[in-house]
């Protein structure tokens, strides 16, 4: 089951996908928003939203098309991304290959959802996609083994980690250079854990105004879904509604002949087989600061 926030008249509600319509189920979302209140409700949650669907078929179904959406999760606890975790891409970078998930965060003002702009600031002029697969965790999890990693998985989804590639490598901190207000586009839709059968049997293609830019398989990660997920356990109590972005494969732009840094008026593309496909538009509202950051000289993710 695929499932999404949908925007009505009535507030945010849960919309279940089935093909190109939307089966939108009332729910009570809270300020949490509808997918992350049917993660918390656990396994009777999901059996009962598929028992609704069921039962109304086609007659309160919408075209995805129409379908007002937004952020899958609107208010995290956390967003961690994996650095480094496809090795041709890490290759390309001139990276020495990690021994342990590389992993870095995002906050609450980079996300956007599927159709949102991605907003290029004035602060910098090498901006850069990462297509990547995103775990969404559906359960408290703290100190797991990689054997019951996956049973706290709630779902998959598609994430960009959008990158300014100037200001990331202006300290030994990447923060300034990820975190930046629409840089983590996420969505369009949870593909809930039980509908992928093997997170590292996925196709990854990212799409620059329709150009394939990034095609590669998960099952090229160095770091698995489950290694990644017991990883960070170790450390921290992932929380429902966790985000997770994997890593991204090679093709990046800025290591391309000559790069090929995101502008005005592109459309980014990055499709998952079993997911979907996230879109953003790329939009600059103010023109580059005469103060620009200093030209690249190290590796990234």
């Amino acid at each position: 089951m695929r499932v999404l926030p949908v925007k009505t008249s009535d507030g945010w509600q849960l919309g279940v996908v089935t093909g190109d319509q939307v089966a939108v189920v009332p729910s009570p979302a809270g300020h949490e928003g509808p997918v992350l209140a049917l993660l918390k409700g656990g396994r009777p949650a999901i059996e009962e939203v598929r028992v609704q669907v069921r039962h109304a078929g086609r007659a309160h179904a919408v075209p995805l098309a129409a379908v007002e959406s937004g952020p899958l999760i609107p208010a995290p606890e956390k967003i961690l991304c994996v650095g480094f975790n496809y090795r041709v891409h890490a290759e390309e970078m001139a990276a020495d290959l990690p021994s342990q998930p590389n992993v870095f965060a995002k906050f609450g003002n980079c996300l956007v959802g599927a159709g949102d702009d991605i907003v290029l600031p004035a602060v910098s002029e090498q901006i850069d996609y990462e297509g990547e697969l995103a775990v969404v965790i559906g359960g408290d999890c703290h100190e797991v083994g990689e054997a019951d990693a996956l049973s706290y998985v709630g779902g998959y989804t598609v994430f960009n980690d959008v990158s300014a590639r100037d200001l990331q490598f202006q300290t030994s901190q990447w923060t300034l250079g990820k975190a930046l207000d629409t840089f983590a586009p996420v969505g369009p839709v949870l593909a809930l854990a039980d509908a992928i059968a093997d997170p590292q049997d996925l196709r990854l293609t990212t799409r620059l105004n329709g150009e394939v830019m990034q095609d590669a398989s998960t099952a090229e990660m160095i770091f698995g879904v489950a290694r990644i997920i017991s990883s960070i356990s170790q450390s921290m109590t992932l929380r429902a509604g966790d985000i997770i972005a994997t890593g991204t494969p090679e093709g990046v732009g800025w290591k391309r002949t000559p790069p090929r840094f995101l502008r005005d008026g592109d459309v980014i593309e990055v499709e998952i087989s079993g997911i979907g496909t996230l879109r953003n538009p790329v939009r600059r509202l103010v023109e580059p600061s005469l103060a620009a950051a200093p030209t690249l000289t190290a590796a990234g993710s």
